[in-house]
């Protein structure tokens, strides 16, 4: 089953995310198929970009988002695209 999550990178104690869809028994910040997009928590407010083109596209073709990235995709609209 395909996910949509977060990928940690950046420093320790610095982190940055990428938002990738990835196979759901693949480790959490090792291979993925596509990055669609960033999230960034340090900076003030919250810096989220997701390319929604491309996520509706995953979301439509099976893939399911993890609790975070879910909370994101209908803080920017894209769920009630999908459903629509």
């Amino acid at each position: 089953m395909l996910r949509i999550r977060l990928r940690r990178v950046g420093a320790k104690k610095q982190p940055s995310y990428r938002v990738v869809v990835a196979d759901s028994g693949a480790a959490r910040d090792g291979r993925f198929i596509e990055q669609i997009g960033h999230y960034n928590p340090r900076a003030e407010p919250e810096a989220v970009s997701i390319d929604e083109d491309r996520a509706i596209y995953w979301l439509r073709n099976g893939a399911r988002p993890s609790e975070a990235v879910e909370r994101m995709l209908v803080g920017m609209g894209t769920m009630e695209k999908v459903k629509a």
